[in-house]
């Protein structure tokens, strides 16, 4: 019994002749030759490059090549300061009322823990990262996070704060 492929050949396989031919050898230089040349291997990258058939692959490659780093414990004169700008933001927002369009801007630099489980600084290492957009809100009480522009902070995890808005404060 014939196989096709991995499996035997059916009794009743309506293109066993066509299977048993084999794959079409043309000559060099005949009429379908000069028609359809064959493909350069630079040519068939091309053609193919666009397909990702493993999506999100090509992040998970690169997220094994950041470098992690261990979380930074804040001095007690350092944890203070960044209570104090946090109240002074928590403040400037309950004060601004639904009609002030202009939230303040502030950068905020805080840990972000290794998410991949694959890797072994999984949870125990991070890295830093900073965000800068308008501040939407502050829950120190209930969920103990900060909202700038769509992400949302946890205040633990939070190095620095920067804006405007507190150089006046930092010198007094």
């Amino acid at each position: 019994m014939m196989t096709v492929g991995e499996m035997p050949m059916p009794a009743g396989f309506r293109y066993r002749d066509v299977f048993l031919r084999g794959r079409p050898h043309h000559q060099k230089y005949d009429a379908f030759w000069r028609k359809h040349p064959p493909m350069t291997p630079q040519r068939w990258a091309k053609i193919y490059a666009p397909f990702d058939a493993l999506d999100g692959f090509d992040e998970c490659i690169s997220a094994r090549n950041v470098l992690y780093s261990g979380r930074k414990n804040l001095s007690p004169d350092e944890r203070e300061l960044l209570e104090r700008k946090l109240s002074v933001l928590n403040t400037l927002i309950r004060k601004a009322g639904p009609e002030d369009k202009t939230p303040p801007q502030v950068s905020v630099t805080f840990f972000r823990p290794c998410a991949d489980f694959c890797i072994e600084s999984y949870n125990r290492s991070g890295s830093y990262e900073t965000v800068t957009g308008p501040v939407r809100q502050i829950d120190p009480v209930l969920t103990h996070t900060i909202t700038i522009e769509e992400q949302t902070i946890l205040l633990s995890d939070i190095v620095d704060i920067s804006s405007p808005l507190f150089c006046t404060t930092e010198a007094s």
